[in-house]
């Protein structure tokens, strides 16, 4: 086939992904698309996968596309004639201790909430289903019957075949060699054997993503890892439908395959390939074999399945696998570049979200924006950071040794780090801060007393940290605290069209007067929640805006891809000129007043508002908000003068008893007063009017905004799912999120965060109450609810208020 010299849409890349994609390019959305392949089909990674196809992740959306993959699998030989080798063998997963026990506990009520079927099994259950196992060390497994295996070259060509019968066009021994730009934007992919004009391209290149994308400027922080595997001789015993294993604590896997067992694992201390550029050559290639490395998984998978010592080894394979430095894939529209699409980065999990990766992404490719709330692996998440090729080297190998590991709640990873620290990073230090980390900054988790060791000591149960953050809680309740938020991200809009492009944008009306601030939404075109942010107007024509650390990529690139051509408005990120101070509590307003002469008073300074004041000698931009439901001010200050300025609030709030703060305290603030947060209670799955914000969203006033006809057609409808508070009396019980919500002994939803009200001393929840015929609020105060807690039920109080409201008249005075 003659390379065409135009196409809609160009997926670079022919392994399991790319075909994938191309194939639901084709199928579901008739698109002209030509797929390119530098080598044959399957030739970089997918050749060489081990096959394992599991389904539960902890988002309900990467696990719907992983369940959807299995569905793919099931019809696609009936529909392309091709064979997949897909069995549904189930899969098995070992516990060897009480935590690993807890945490399948957790993942099986994980999985009901999500609508799957996981069965927690005995020892003897275990032997019953795979006899050649030795199970004297187990306390049990987790069993998901839905689980299974396949062969990921027969589905990749399966999914070629299907791709080219809906009329995408594929050709093999074409290399990428560039692209020309325009604006930002790809107008033609640059090949070996000539150009190709177009209007979107996809990035399916696997290890070699990262270097495609830096053909157009845009970062693909993915990094190859070796990973190794043996095929055994044929196994007397062994049943052809044996589920697949997977035994973590020991850190291997097994399948079945032609009578032997395919067996692997995930080692503590990985082997990345190279932080440089991967050969193009990399052709059905693997590494030598490193039995000396492997002998870990060997002795280990041995005392699991004592017949491994005396069968004969077939083959071993040592092949690259790319991985990222969170364990998540990547998906999604480059923020350097609006129309080149990612798809890359699986660590290890191609084959289990290929069908279903390939279908969010085409979708996401013909919408402009992801059907789903995708944030886990949205290339979004990523910043400048990532483009350090040795600090993502060091974190990718962390989360690789990771990968069996037991996930323990609030884990931080340790590599590469301090990276990025504020101006108090040393005073905090010295306070005895136990600093956590988000996108690359160190931010104060907690402060410990004297006499408890300053540093994280993971558990299932209550933390080392639950009675500090306590006191510290009940401090700003009480008294007064502040927090070093200078992670946040923010950005300023300025230009004549700048007012007229957040119009557009945001969900809420910020075309206020100068000073006023707006909270508001960003919709995507479903009105699902895209980003909360708030907005400061400090000018005519410049307003300043303030979102969260992790989102920082993502918001900046969602608004820059929404200012109408033709507007003049300019976004700058000006995140590292400002330290953030939250000074919050009762006796914020006398700690602020004492040391500056602006006039700080309710009257002169209302809730709502934005001031420059002057502090220490230094400007700063005042804004009275709260995130923990007492009186504040949000203290953005030149970045050099934070410490100045830190110093002297210290100084003057000693009277009141001001204390340093930190992120856990924040958090248990937030839950009691019903703050949603982003990514967890609100996401692009949810509209303003489930999550009970919708007096945030200006549709009584007459202007079209993003999202804006998706709420229309919804007003007056019936809610199928809204947004609700638990609260749990048992103090024994730690709420993390994910946990179902039974109303009348029925499921209705699940958690969507969870935590501990130290104010009210009790466990807290929130989450989506879901029916069909709608959820009136006698639906909500009629039913008797309960939550399934690693797989115990216990009872529960609904609430549709929040929790903590006395200090309400004091948040506003």
């Amino acid at each position: 086939m003659t390379l065409p010299s135009q196409a809609a849409i160009v997926v670079i890349g022919g392994g399991i992904i790319g075909c994938s994609t191309a194939y639901h390019l084709a199928r579901d959305h008739k698109a002209d698309v030509v797929l390119l392949e530098q080598g044959k089909l399957t030739s970089g990674s997918t050749w060489h996968a081990a096959g394992l196809v599991g389904q539960l992740r902890s988002s309900a959306s990467i696990t719907r596309v992983l369940k959807y993959s299995v569905d793919l699998y099931k019809g696609l030989e009936a529909e392309t004639g091709l064979a997949t080798g897909w069995k549904m063998t189930g899969c098995l997963r070992l516990a060897t201790n009480a935590d690993r026990w807890t945490e399948y506990k957790r993942l099986a009520t994980t999985a009901k909430s999500f609508g799957m079927d996981m069965h927690l099994l005995s020892p003897d259950e275990v032997k019953a289903m795979w006899p050649l196992m030795e199970t004297g060390d187990l306390v049990g497994a987790s069993w998901l019957p839905t689980d299974g295996q396949a062969s990921p070259s027969d589905i990749t060509q399966s999914l070629a075949k299907g791709a080219r019968m809906h009329g995408a066009k594929l050709l093999e021994d074409v290399r990428v060699t560039g692209f020309e730009m325009k604006g930002g934007r790809i107008t033609a992919v640059k090949t070996n054997q000539g150009d190709i004009a177009c209007d979107k391209v996809v990035n399916c290149a696997g290890q070699w993503a990262r270097q495609v994308g830096a053909m157009a400027g845009i970062n693909v922080p993915l990094q190859p890892v070796k990973h190794q595997y043996i095929i055994t001789e044929k196994i007397d015993g062994l049943a052809t439908d044996a589920p697949t294993l997977r035994d973590p604590d020991r850190r291997t896997y097994f399948k079945e395959e032609v009578g032997g067992l395919v067996m692997g694992g995930y080692e503590p201390n990985p082997q990345a390939w190279t932080t440089g550029d991967v050969p193009d050559d990399w052709e059905f290639r693997l590494f030598d074999d490193d039995y000396d490395h492997f002998e870990q998984h060997m002795t280990q998978a041995i005392a699991r399945v004592p017949a491994l010592e005396t069968v004969g080894v077939k083959q071993m394979i040592n092949g690259p696998e790319s991985f990222t430095p969170d364990g998540n894939f990547i998906l999604g529209t480059a923020p350097e570049c609006a129309n080149m699409f990612v798809g890359a980065g699986f660590n290890a999990f191609g084959i289990a979200s290929g069908g279903g990766a390939g279908w969010v992404l085409a979708q996401w490719v013909v919408d402009g924006e992801a059907p789903l709330d995708l944030w886990v692996v949205d290339i979004r998440r990523f910043s400048a950071l990532h483009r350090d090729r040795q600090w993502v080297c060091e974190r990718t190998l962390e989360a690789y040794g990771k990968h069996y590991t037991i996930g323990f709640p609030h884990e931080e990873y340790a590599s590469g780090r301090p990276r990025i620290i504020s101006p108090l990073y040393d005073r905090l230090k010295q306070r005895r801060a136990v600093f956590g980390s988000k996108l690359g900054w160190e931010r104060p988790n907690w402060f410990a007393p004297e006499g408890v060791e300053p540093h994280d000591i993971y558990s299932m149960g209550r933390q080392n940290w639950f009675a500090a953050v306590g006191d510290e809680h009940r401090h700003v309740r009480e008294h007064v605290g502040i927090f070093d938020q200078s992670s946040f991200a923010k950005y300023e809009l300025s230009g004549p069209d700048a007012a007229k492009a957040l119009d557009w944008i945001c969900a809420n009306d910020v075309s206020k007067p100068v000073g006023r601030l707006t909270y508001t939404q960003l919709l995507n075109t479903r009105g699902g929640i895209e980003a909360d942010l708030t907005v400061a107007r400090l000018a005519e024509d410049k307003f300043y805006i303030v979102t969260g650390t992790g989102f920082r990529t993502h918001d900046a690139s969602w608004i820059r891809d929404h200012i109408d051509e033709g507007l003049d408005a300019n976004l700058t990120d000006v995140t590292e000129e400002f330290g953030t101070l939250s000074l919050m509590g009762p006796r914020a307003r006398d700690v602020l007043s004492a040391v500056t002469e602006a006039d700080v008073s309710n009257t002169a300074f209302p809730f709502g508002h934005v001031r420059e004041i002057a502090i220490a000698g230094h400007t700063v931009r005042a804004l009275r908000v709260t995130y923990v439901g007492e009186l504040g001010w949000e203290l953005h200050v030149p970045i050099a003068a934070t410490g100045e300025v830190f110093d002297a609030l210290t100084a003057a709030g000693e009277k009141h008893r001001i204390r340093p703060v930190g992120y856990r305290a924040l958090e248990s603030l937030r839950l009691e007063k019903g703050y949603r947060a982003w990514g967890s209670d609100i996401t692009p799955n949810d509209t303003p009017q489930e999550a009970g914000l919708g007096w945030a969203v200006k549709l009584r006033k007459n202007t079209d905004f993003v999202g804006r006809r998706a709420l229309e057609k919804l007003d007056g409808m019936p809610l199928k799912k809204r947004f609700a508070g638990f609260t749990v009396d048992n103090p024994e019980i730690v709420l993390l999120g994910r946990e179902t919500i039974l109303r009348d002994g029925e499921p209705v939803g699940y958690l969507t965060s969870g935590g501990y009200g130290y104010t009210i001393g009790r466990n807290i929840g929130y989450g989506y109450v879901r029916n069909g015929d709608g959820v009136s609020d006698d639906f909500l105060a009629s039913g008797d609810y309960e939550l399934v807690v690693a797989m115990e039920r216990t009872p529960a109080k609904i609430h549709l208020e929040p929790m903590y409201d006395p200090a309400a008249e004091r948040v506003k005075a």
